[in-house]
């Protein structure tokens, strides 16, 4: 059918927005797009998931949404609820598919927990799962990870000359922040393991321009992390010390932790994105602050749990297990995970 004969009748708004510009965590409202006019539903505050309700002018749904490759950016737990939405009110959804921006290669971390599914960490798959939006609206569709294990009509609109390992500057396609955090490629980079440093009571660089390559506390001393980040292998970035204060910034970071209070950590430089394991430097850095700082560092209550996706990360910090020993734990469950997610490659 020719374009003309396609009526768009209505928007749906991830955490950031349906323009990507709303900062996170904030709930989003209802309202009218300002460009089209129509209406866009949030599904980001108390509803998540689109309702009989919001779907009764519509014959499709179409997905288009670039993600980031980690399963703890809300995005793709859209993406499962929409096509639990369209499994149940018998809607056909098509998903435009788009580049894993840190590569489909790479799959790194722990399986989630069913005890730990949430918003952030909605199906059972690794930190860093190297798949794109189209291959996991396969496998959330055909695993019955869906409620009561129905599924939807769902058709995956490939890409073209999309290559594994590409990361998104491979693409040469230009980098638009699909959130206000994410604003260049390096950011995404590192994200799947400086994340994990909102679970606990060190500025993962929120209220500074370059949130996720700037981290730190203000009991923290530069020098002493430095020099304990050292003695890990840490192939493909280099770190200087930092000093930062975080402020509000508005549409970024409104307020950040330690807003307007001196920190102290290291910034993040990327030499080699190939090379990087971001999960694994991100266990290093609790692990070592955690080891010089033990009587300031602090869990925030069991957040850290929900963005790792169960319990033993926490659990092994507070033991002083060594990094090495954290990531073995994940070893088995991961090689499982990967055969499971060959069936669903497109590319």
């Amino acid at each position: 059918s020719t374009i003309e004969s396609v009526n768009l009748t209505t928007l749906f708004g991830p955490e950031h927005g349906i323009r990507g510009n709303a900062p996170d965590g904030n709930t989003i409202k209802d309202g009218f797009d300002s460009k089209t006019g129509l209406p866009v539903y949030s599904l980001y505050g108390k509803i998540r998931k689109p309702t009989p309700e919001m779907l009764k002018n519509i014959d499709i749904l179409i997905f288009d949404i670039q993600d980031i490759g980690a399963r703890f950016y809300t995005f793709i737990s859209t993406l499962y609820n929409t096509l639990e939405a369209a499994a149940e009110n018998n809607i056909p959804i098509i998903v435009l598919d788009r580049p894993n921006p840190i590569n489909g290669i790479t799959v790194e971390g722990p399986i989630r927990t069913e005890e730990f599914k949430s918003f952030v960490a909605i199906a059972p798959i690794p930190i860093q799962h190297g798949m794109t939006i189209g291959e996991l609206a396969k496998m959330f569709n055909e695993e019955n990870w869906l409620e009561n294990g129905e599924k939807a009509n769902l058709k995956v609109i490939k890409m073209n000359n999309w290559k594994r390992e590409y990361f998104f500057d491979d693409c040469k396609l230009p980098w638009i922040a699909p959130s206000p955090n994410m604003p260049y490629l390096q950011t995404a980079i590192m994200y799947p393991g400086m994340c994990l440093l909102e679970g606990v009571n060190v500025s993962e660089g929120r209220g500074t321009y370059s949130p996720f390559l700037t981290i730190g506390a203000p009991y923290i001393k530069s020098d002493e992390l430095l020099s304990e980040l050292n003695k890990f292998e840490n192939v493909g970035i280099n770190f200087t010390t930092a000093t930062f204060t975080p402020v509000s910034i508005p549409n970024m970071s409104t307020s950040p932790k330690y807003k307007n209070v001196k920190c102290y950590g290291i910034n993040i430089e990327i030499l080699d994105k190939t090379k990087i394991s971001a999960l694994k430097f991100g266990i290093e850095v609790l692990y070592s602050i955690h080891k010089l700082y033990p009587k300031d560092f602090e869990f925030r209550r069991n957040w850290l749990d929900k963005l790792f996706g169960n319990e033993n990360l926490t659990e092994m910090l507070k033991n002083n297990s060594t990094p090495n020993e954290i990531f073995f734990t994940w070893k088995d469950e991961l090689n499982s995970f990967k055969s499971t997610r060959n069936k669903y490659l497109l590319y």
